[in-house]
């Protein structure tokens, strides 16, 4: 065992986080929890995770599901591909791994959804195998501690990285050193004002020597983020809600959604699906979304239906979704702003 993967140990024997729900759960809840933290923080994590193994305990009930449960268990959530290859890889571990997950580096890499710090981080902390990983919190210790320049996306970068990565992975205690340096990135090594004094590895870190930790890692080549705009329609009968659900691949995939204008009017929509004429409609004060790659603006407009449409017929992939009732399935975060405000009568956006 390294002198690095020593001292990282002693320090989580004391400081470690050792009380998260997916700790020595299993390969299953293991994997779970690490898509879920992919982009997003574990503080936020922890509920949906929560909520999720609930009604999902194991890798065959969920590859059973119903996709619309599951992203309904993903809503607000984000980032909606995730779980989509989360119920993907489930049905494939059912159909061709007998309900049980890989334990080797390949198999797990070819499920839909799981790269390579994912697959080290599943062998890691559910098998102990000895797998190196590199999510964001480890790239910045290994990067701040070696002071490797350079952006992590850039496959110089990203190479010297996974060298580093598998030199300081001991082959034991493989699921606590794992566990240890993504904490350690969580609550020490942090992006912005790390606490240095408190670091295990600090007397030798690089960065912390030349006095430049927020020069590591690099940051990505700056680009402005392209805007794009919509006009989504919330169609209103007494109340209920028009929806329809979106293509299954794509952003919000698979999700219920509002209806998006493309080259019709609102009015000539409004003629053509719901056999109205759209005269008693509000537009709303626009919303912004920001993805990762660009930010929308979504102009909301509320259109008044009068009576019941003799062409909207309800089925798998449109509906009247009664508001005060458990929505369809999944519902993207800007869409639900949207249907807030229309319950509660605001219709200025949140600043």
């Amino acid at each position: 065992m390294t002198d690095f993967a020593d001292r990282i140990l002693a320090w989580f024997e004391v400081h470690g986080r050792k009380d998260l729900p997916w700790r020595g759960a299993g390969a299953y809840r293991v994997w779970v929890s690490e898509i879920m933290l992919q982009q997003t923080q574990v503080q936020t994590v922890v509920p949906y995770y929560e909520r999720f193994v609930a009604s999902f305990p194991d890798v065959v009930t969920l590859a059973e599901a119903d996709i619309d449960s599951v992203l309904s268990h993903w809503s607000g959530l984000g980032y909606y591909a995730r779980a989509r290859n989360l119920h993907r890889a489930a049905r494939i571990v059912r159909d061709e791994h007998g309900g049980k997950f890989p334990d080797s580096l390949e198999p797990l890499m070819a499920l839909p959804g799981i790269g390579r710090s994912t697959a080290g981080a599943i062998l890691a902390l559910a098998y102990d195998v000895r797998a190196p990983i590199l999510d964001g919190n480890v790239k910045r210790v290994i990067a701040r501690h070696g002071a490797v320049a350079g952006w992590p996306g850039a496959t110089r970068v990203a190479n010297e990285l996974w060298r580093i990565a598998r030199e300081y992975t001991p082959s034991r205690r493989v699921a606590d050193y794992t566990q240890a340096m993504m904490d350690l990135g969580a609550t020490i090594c942090t992006r912005s004002r790390p606490a240095c004094g408190e670091c295990p590895v600090a007397t030798d870190c690089t960065a912390r020597e030349r006095g430049a930790t927020d020069d590591f890692p690099g940051r990505r080549p700056t680009r402005t983020k392209p805007r794009r705009e919509t006009t989504m329609v919330l169609a209103v009968r007494g109340g209920a809600l028009y929806m329809e659900r979106r293509p299954p691949a794509g952003i919000w995939g698979g999700l219920w959604s509002l209806p998006e204008m493309a080259g019709d009017s609102v009015s000539e929509w409004c003629r053509r699906v719901l056999d109205d004429d759209g005269t008693l409609r509000e537009a709303w004060s626009p919303l912004r979304h920001s993805f990762s790659h660009f930010d929308l603006d979504i102009h909301p407009v509320v259109v008044r239906v009068a009576g019941a449409s003799r062409r909207v017929a309800e089925g798998d992939n449109a509906a009247w979704y009664e508001l005060d009732r458990a929505p369809p399935g999944g519902i993207a975060a800007p869409v639900l702003v949207l249907i807030d405000r229309l319950r509660e009568g605001r219709h200025a956006p949140d600043r």
